[in-house]
């Protein structure tokens, strides 16, 4: 039995806050390594290793958002004792969206604040047909036209894509088949970030606002240079930015 999805980026000597962090479809721990170098001292960051991908390989990789929740929510709760925030890119934000609910309505510490990337509102329909599907050729035609998700290098190695395609396509079903489990967006109760790229064609930079219908407060859209992976090329100004707007009291109050 695997413990906790969670994997700790770097070593902090004291640190008074922590950073969940969640994976797009197809992606893992790789994304967030440097994190921990860009942020404040104080700031701990965890990275989400789900079934199906990296040392996890051998798993079978989970195909809906909601239980993608059911492992991380426990993992949180468990390591719950700091102020901490959420973050998750494109299909992280839904799994991020979906645990600040749970975490919200536990009876525990809530996220200080939920900070979600290149996604649209979890409560709009996704305008694209269904692709998870689709035989092994036109899926990787549609995933490349869509979202350039897999790098060239990858595509050539055909041994290396029949590893990787089982948690995409896992992946891609959990996205597509994804409907807020209240059946419309609840509102999340801590602040909330947007992020995304302004040459990102899904969503475009004009729907982010539209998280507003999933939070109580209103909700701060920021739009960097770059595509749906603009967090790869922005990794510094993004990290700054979070660090900016995650100003927990509690963590910054001296001892």
């Amino acid at each position: 039995m695997h413990g906790s999805p969670f994997l700790r980026l770097g070593v902090r000597a004291a640190p008074r806050r922590r950073l969940f962090c969640l994976p797009f479809a197809g992606g893992g721990v790789a994304p967030y390594r440097l994190w921990f170098k860009s942020l404040p001292d104080d700031i701990e960051v965890h990275a989400a290793q789900l079934p199906g991908r990296e040392s996890r390989l051998s798993e079978m990789p989970l195909s809906s958002i909601m239980a993608m929740v059911d492992i991380v929510v426990p993992a949180i709760e468990a390591v719950s004792d700091l102020p901490y925030a959420i973050f998750g890119h494109s299909m992280g934000s839904l799994i991020a969206y979906e645990t600040t609910i749970a975490l919200e309505h536990r009876g525990v510490r809530p996220p200080s604040r939920l900070f979600v990337s290149a996604r649209r509102a979890p409560d709009e329909p996704d305008t694209w047909s269904p692709i998870h599907a689709l035989p092994e050729p036109a899926f990787l035609d549609e995933l490349q036209m869509r979202y350039g998700a897999i790098p060239e290098p990858v595509l050539a190695e055909p041994e290396l894509l029949e590893l990787l395609l089982p948690v995409v396509r896992a992946d891609i079903r959990a996205v597509e088949t994804y409907w807020p489990s209240s059946g419309t967006a609840t509102r999340v109760r801590c602040p909330v970030n947007v992020y995304g790229g302004d040459a990102d064609t899904h969503p475009l930079p004009a729907q982010l606002p539209d998280w507003q219908r999933a939070a109580v407060d209103p909700v701060r859209v920021r739009v960097f240079p770059g595509d749906h992976f603009y967090l790869n090329t922005q990794r510094e100004a993004l990290t700054a930015d979070i660090a900016a707007q995650w100003q927990d009291a509690a963590a910054a109050a001296e001892p």
